[in-house]
């Protein structure tokens, strides 16, 4: 988010609505990871669960209390590596977004400057019972659970409502009346923000991140795969979702 978005229109989270095929229960159960402990790797310094890579996800935690900056790195099998923030002593999860084929999650601890040292590593196979399930289920950029608020007001919004295309319609028309664009966060946030969904639904303002990270949280809590993009819209540094249709696949901004 290092990039300044100039106008409160370059925040509209832009996303094409088609017609989705299936419908989702209105009681939508909220899917959250779980560090089962069935398959772990686990040294002195760090624990890395990948027991529920069948369910699209790892989840790993950094044990000692430490100041120091830590890392967590997800090689893909696409050739794609991701690079995250970790907190010490806090589980993080992270999904397994580019499907099924040889995954490295890698734990680093900061030496100094750009330097870092590797607290542990596993490499596993990841063959994915259902391909959307990385985008159905919470994770460290999307990070709620059924009492976050947001996801308490998708269920409120969502009651009695079936169809996916009828749930993304309400939770989207919902968020850009609800929220402010926050002009002055959009120019003073740092790189490494993640958004804490309950004080950006407090506040009632917020960057595209922020609604972003929203929309996303709402939709996969009431059965609604949602991917939380990151990148450039133009010159601005953006974030927005995507939406799965059974017919079309993502549909991109």
């Amino acid at each position: 988010m290092r990039k300044r978005i100039r106008s409160a229109a370059a925040l509209l989270i832009v996303f094409c609505l088609v017609l989705l095929s299936g419908n989702i229960g209105v009681d939508a159960k909220v899917i959250l990871p779980k560090a089962s402990g069935k398959a772990v790797n686990e040294n002195s310094q760090m624990v890395i669960d990948y027991s529920n890579i069948d369910k699209g996800y790892v989840m790993v935690k950094y044990k000692q209390d430490t100041k120091v900056k830590l890392k967590a790195q997800v090689a893909c099998p696409t050739g794609v590596t991701y690079t995250y923030n970790l907190k010490a002593k806090r589980w993080a999860t992270f999904p397994l977004s580019e499907g099924n084929g040889n995954y490295k999650v890698t734990v680093f601890t900061n030496i100094s400057g750009n330097s870092y040292a590797t607290a542990g590593s596993q490499s596993f196979t990841a063959k994915i019972k259902d391909p959307l399930s990385p985008f159905l289920t919470a994770n460290q950029f999307v990070d709620y659970t059924s009492s976050t608020s947001c996801v308490k007001k998708a269920a409120s919004l969502c009651k009695n409502t079936s169809g996916e295309i009828n749930k993304v319609k309400k939770v989207y028309n919902w968020t850009i009346k609800y929220f402010t664009y926050d002009k002055k966060k959009a120019q003073t946030v740092q790189s490494g923000y993640l958004p804490n969904l309950n004080s950006v639904y407090k506040s009632k303002k917020g960057i595209c991140f922020d609604y972003a990270a929203t929309m996303t949280a709402m939709l996969r809590s009431q059965g609604v795969a949602t991917k939380l993009v990151i990148g450039y819209a133009g010159s601005a540094y953006h974030a927005w979702i995507s939406v799965y249709s059974a017919k079309d696949g993502w549909i991109d901004s």
